[in-house]
């Protein structure tokens, strides 16, 4: 089995670095080039099965990536609930908490890491029992907490798998051992990683 995580493409928060959780934002023209270009790139592919997050730029990438018809939202790839630090920068967020990541620290009235390891888990449990290959559509900071939950590791770990817009990863097994198979992949947008 294969787990392919495609981040989104490009927002205008993302460009201005705003931290982005249930605000549900549509894709910038970019973006939606981003995730054209990601199409063309899995032309041919065939999956099991095909997730999106709810979130309006989850979904129109998934859509322009050509998988409008398979995709089944489910609320599990939903991003990070920043709570009291969603459409901050994190410029702004550093005044009062320095150095505060999501990884690092819990957001004032929004999602504990714990809490998002659960909901990891839950998904990673769900698509196991799916097997197959299957595709998932999300934001940046859940899929790399899937991605540390996948191969057993805090969520804490996701502070260092970065996700580019419109990337390509993915998760699977060697010898039964869960592994990073490829990450943040880009190529196909003709841009630096």
């Amino acid at each position: 089995m294969k787990v392919y995580i495609f981040r989104h493409g490009e927002t205008e928060w993302t460009v201005s670095g705003r931290h982005t959780g249930w605000t549900d934002i549509e894709l910038s023209p970019n973006g939606e080039q981003e995730a054209r270009c990601l199409g063309k790139s899995l032309k041919g592919m065939k999956f099991d099965h095909v997730f999106s997050s709810p979130l309006k730029r989850a979904k129109e990438s998934c859509i322009l990536a050509g998988f409008g018809k398979e995709m089944q939202l489910d609320p599990a790839l939903l991003e990070w609930n920043y709570g009291g630090y969603e459409g901050l920068t994190t410029t702004e967020i550093h005044k009062n908490a320095p150095g505060w990541t999501i990884f690092t620290g819990d957001p004032p009235k929004g999602e504990t890491s714990s809490e998002i390891a659960k909901r990891a888990d839950l998904l990673i449990e769900n698509l196991k029992s799916l097997g197959g290959d299957i595709a998932i559509f999300s934001s940046g900071h859940i899929s790399r907490a899937i991605a540390a939950r996948w191969l057993g590791l805090p969520v804490f770990f996701g502070t260092y798998l970065f996700l580019s817009t419109a990337s390509k990863s993915i998760i699977g097994f060697e010898h039964e051992v869960p592994v990073i198979l490829l990450w943040n992949d880009t190529s196909h947008l003709n841009r630096p990683v």
